[in-house]
């Protein structure tokens, strides 16, 4: 509390020049931010582990590409295609390409694809993209597909995305910050914040781009997240800031508000910090950026909210009154009291009821499929998606998968032990039901055994045509060993199949790259790491309510009914996107959705909960008397919590109506978590249970709490 009067008196006196700092801040960041776009790439799912190590084996050692593009031929003459490829040729960006000229294994009646190869030297395949695209022209019949061609797609999707979300978002939440307000200057502040919040944070995320790599989907997860949160602080703080204006003078009112208001931003905005920070633990990009991202937006929304938001107050003071186009009833009206008298009269009644309105919406979680996003992500519009599905469809690339094993051996591949070895391991692979194909210089040359390899090595003509396979797969004491497996990459029979082969005891350091592998990795981080995210976000959310509150039961009802309503979120994405509903394709929800979801909503819900306890306890303080702390707090803060939660579902709510899959996910699963924990659970259970539990509520068996009576 001294820390926040010295705050309050800091804002206070020197409001002119917070804001004159402010506005510096924003111009400065705002020329940063117009650069965050060209600098995001990659879906984000990438991480330092085996799958890395290999694709960097193969293509430093091996001279394998470092990415590989497709260039789709649909219904397009063989001169047509050699001018195509020609013109691709001379703009000198690939290290090879194989031509479906030349490959009949390319080439269908109607269909037929190139291989564009690229090796490390390529540095930024964004612009490697355009440039191919531009050479193609607008030939009809003739698309660029593949991971970088995908991603830049994703990115100008995600762009789109943005804008159509705040199209949609922003003018509603005008409209609902004119119905809690009445007027229009009180309701373009908050707006004002979060746009100041948002194009600030994207400042700092273009300075650190240039040492991290940024997922596409950070600009369309930071936005939502940083207006949402910028916005209800606000409405917050000017809520209360309104209400001690009536018996106070602008200033003593700012104070105030800085300590109750600011007091609940702060620990609201710790509980959000410290559900994003736990996705640290998760070495996967995504998580990583999320996570650094969400931590800056958030950490800019409360300083924004206790600096430059008290100071625009200040400065427009009653001005904030002007331009009334409704009349706004106070938070504490008698409908709101009356409900709040009508819900503490029958605690176990309601208490039932949404516990199994809960219940009903958790059984789907039972089904839940997870998956990692791949071409699906793009919108069906794009034309790299259905390039990309076609050729899986006319060349039935689909339900195989191609690995690369490498084995280190100690003195090389090239003796009598090595070429034994060798032969041992192709065998054991080859005799893999799973195994489709495993090539070595045996399978390659067909020869049959070491002793005829040795034999054909004595004869120089032979020598010479044998030599360059033997280089081909071994570099040193290095082997590789292109696998394909009779199964898709994203199926839990390949993901089992390198997980047991990465745990496999042999004489030879194994490690295993390619698609399986990948999926097998990021799944098994996300497992393995997600124990630890979720008890540290629990653990950690416990001490800061307990501090908050002074309180043992209040945090342990707000994990469990946070847990409860989590879990019902998830039941209801997995019945509208896994299940098909609402004219939605039946599919499966991705990977990062659960963790994403929850890291973000658990904190984020924690400031209703911490909105509406905080009121309870001031009134509690006062009166020691709980049905009358549980009725004030519920009557004069239903109005701020509700309007705060429309506000959170109408920002997040609107990226439904996007097309890249997991940010739609997001969004939704952001939404409807929210709606249920403002109404449900905020509005019923809490009250519910504050009344059944009475002063035990306020009991803390250690410390100074606000307990009284037996």
């Amino acid at each position: 509390m001294t820390t926040l009067r010295t705050l309050a008196r800091f804002v206070t006196s020197s409001y002119k020049y917070i804001i004159i700092s402010w506005i510096a801040i924003f111009i400065i960041m705002a020329l940063f931010a117009i650069r965050l776009p060209s600098m995001l790439e990659g879906d984000g799912f990438e991480m330092n582990g085996d799958h890395a190590a290999v694709m960097d084996i193969v293509s430093e050692e091996f001279d394998m590409p470092a990415e590989t593009m497709l260039l789709v031929f649909d219904r397009v003459d063989d001169e047509m295609i050699s001018y195509t490829i020609e013109d691709i040729e001379k703009l000198d960006v690939t290290s090879a390409i194989d031509s479906p000229l030349e490959d009949e294994s390319l080439y269908k009646e109607d269909v037929s694809y190139a291989l564009l190869h690229f090796g490390d030297e390529t540095d930024n395949m964004s612009d490697v993209v355009t440039d191919i695209r531009d050479a193609i022209g607008d030939k009809d019949g003739i698309t660029l597909t593949g991971a970088s061609a995908i991603s830049k797609d994703i990115n100008t999707a995600s762009q789109k995305d943005l804008i159509t979300a705040e199209a949609i978002g922003l003018p509603i939440a005008i409209i609902v910050l004119l119905f809690a307000f009445g007027t229009v200057v009180a309701s373009m502040v908050p707006l004002m914040i979060g746009i100041v919040t948002v194009v600030s944070s994207f400042g700092i995320l273009t300075i650190l781009g240039a040492q991290i790599d940024l997922s596409i989907f950070v600009l369309n997860i930071i936005p939502m997240l940083g207006l949402a949160l910028s916005i209800d602080f606000a409405l917050l703080f000017i809520s209360r800031f309104r209400e001690e204006r009536v018996h106070s003078d602008i200033l003593d009112a700012t104070t105030t508000t800085i300590l109750t208001a600011g007091r609940s931003v702060i620990f609201s905005a710790f509980c959000v910090f410290i559900g994003l920070g736990a996705m640290l633990l998760i070495r996967v990009d995504i998580f990583q950026n999320i996570a650094v991202g969400g931590m800056i937006v958030v950490a800019m929304a409360v300083l924004s909210s206790v600096t430059l938001l008290p100071s625009v107050l200040i400065a427009l003071g009653d001005r904030i009154e002007k331009l009334r186009i409704l009349k706004v009833s106070s938070n504490g009206s008698n409908a709101w009291r009356r409900f709040a008298n009508a819900v503490i009269k029958r605690p176990v009644l309601i208490t039932l009821v949404a516990v199994i309105l809960l219940g009903i919406a958790v059984i789907p979680v039972k089904n839940m499929e997870l998956s990692i996003p791949e071409i699906d992500s793009l919108p069906e519009s794009y034309d790299s998606r259905s390039a990309f599905e076609l050729v899986e469809k006319e060349f039935d690339l689909s339900g195989e998968s191609s690995l690369y094993v490498i084995a280190e051996r100690s003195g090389g591949w090239e003796d009598e032990d090595g070429l034994k070895s060798m032969k041992e391991l192709e065998d054991q692979l080859q005799s893999d039901n799973l195994v489709k194909n495993a090539t070595t210089i045996f399978s390659a040359s067909e020869i049959g055994s070491v002793d005829e390899w040795n034999q054909a090595m004595q004869v120089p003509e032979m020598a010479a045509g044998l030599t360059p396979l033997l280089e081909t797969f071994v570099k040193v004491e290095t082997l590789m060993i292109p696998v394909t497996l009779s199964a898709d990459g994203s199926s839990e029979e390949a993901q089992d199949w390198v997980r047991d082969w990465s745990d496999l005891e042999t004489d030879w350091n194994l490690l295993i790259g390619g698609a399986a592998k990948f999926n097998q990795e990021i799944f098994d981080e996300i497992w393995d790491k997600i124990g630890y995210v979720l008890g540290l976000i629990v653990v950690t959310t416990f001490f800061i309510l307990m501090i908050a509150f002074r309180s043992l039961l209040i945090p342990i009802k707000a994990i469990l009914m946070n847990i409860i309503g989590l879990s019902a979120t998830f039941g209801i994405l997995v019945y509208i996107f896994q299940y098909g509903h609402f004219g939605l394709t039946a599919g499966s929800i991705a990977l990062i959705i659960p963790v994403i979801v929850f890291s973000l909503v658990f904190g984020l819900s924690m400031d209703y909960e911490v909105f509406l306890i905080s009121r309870m306890q001031e009134e509690y303080a006062n009166s020691f008397d709980n049905d009358k702390a549980t009725v004030e707090g519920l009557a004069t803060t239903s109005k701020v919590i509700t309007s705060a939660a429309l506000i959170m579902i109408v920002l997040t709510g609107a990226f439904a109506f996007t097309d890249v899959m997991p940010v739609k996910q997001i969004g939704v699963g952001i939404a409807i978590a929210v709606a249920i924990d403002a109404t449900i659970i905020r509005l019923l259970l809490v009250p519910s249970l504050m009344k059944l539990f009475g002063k035990w509520n306020w009991w803390l068996p250690f410390g100074k709490g606000l307990y009284k009576g037996k």
